[in-house]
């Protein structure tokens, strides 16, 4: 092991922990992703893309899924340039029979499927309590929570019948905050996510699998443009962040690359809050 600084000192000094091979030091395993497999949803852009890349730069094979099918397959097509191994399939998560035909997709082309990460979500748009109607509140909670449903049930056969593997779902702070004025709905759904990911990891602990969820707070990605964030909103959430910015989707990557590995293995049923030490307000 080796101290050296960050690719990117001249701006944010930083010291990073690497291997013989140069690469970040997380599991505990040498090369332990090396050949093990991710299904990522989301896989087009922001979190779920970023994800995609960090597994690839540590050997893993990547399943790419996402309603938008040419942007998976942009994530799968530049991961294959760099030598890596992944797919890009168009996959609506709303839709049970299109998740199930992803994942078998999956493990035909890669033999298994080791690490789930559910990351595609959105809060559809902003909307007071009093102003959402049924169909804003059926279609966030098709996206955010009853996807996660479709993804878990369509992965854990094949992880229990190989007696290992782990799922993180992305949930968010605003479960915390009830998303008061603006997202009540959005913030009900990411509740149920932190609920589910509770009952199955305690369900399936003493099976190999372990569940886990990320409650990130603002995350600089195309979320807040798709919700029709206001510019106020937007600055109030910033003020709320004592780091003053935003997250950005490489580090909620990283920490799903540690919860996912063999250096936090007694860890499952939780939610990691990563949120700049805001987002309580």
């Amino acid at each position: 092991m080796r101290l050296t600084p960050g690719p990117d000192a001249a701006h944010n000094p930083r010291l990073v922990d690497l291997d013989s091979s140069g690469r970040k030091s997380i599991p505990k395993t040498p090369d332990y992703f090396t050949g093990k497999t991710l299904f990522v949803t989301g896989a087009a852009s922001g979190i779920g893309r970023e994800t995609a890349y960090i597994f690839n730069r540590e050997g893993a094979n990547v399943i790419c899924a996402d309603v938008n099918g040419p942007g998976a397959k942009e994530t799968a097509a530049k991961i294959t340039d760099e030598g890596g191994h992944a797919i890009g399939l168009n996959c609506d998560v709303t839709e049970r029979a299109q998740i199930e035909a992803a994942v078998a997709k999956g493990i035909e082309t890669f033999g298994g499927i080791d690490f789930q990460f559910n990351s595609a979500g959105s809060a559809m748009r902003r909307s007071k309590f009093m102003d959402i109607e049924d169909d804003l509140w059926d279609r966030t909670f098709d996206l955010n929570a009853k996807s996660i449903y479709y993804c878990m049930q369509s992965v854990l056969p094949h992880m229990l019948n190989n007696g290992t593997g782990v799922i993180v779902n992305v949930a968010s702070m605003s479960h915390k905050r009830g998303g008061p004025g603006a997202s009540v709905h959005y913030a009900a759904a990411k509740g149920a996510v932190l609920t589910m990911t509770l009952g199955v990891a305690r369900e399936f602990a003493d099976r190999g699998i372990r569940c886990l969820s990320i409650s990130p707070g603002p995350i600089d990605t195309a979320f807040q443009a798709a919700a029709d964030t206001s510019p106020e909103l937007m600055a109030q959430f910033k003020n709320d962040v004592p780091m003053k910015r935003f997250g950005e989707p490489g580090e909620i990557g990283e920490l799903v690359l540690f919860m996912c590995s063999d250096a936090c293995q007694y860890m499952t049923a939780d939610t990691v809050y990563v949120n700049g030490g805001g987002g309580w307000r």
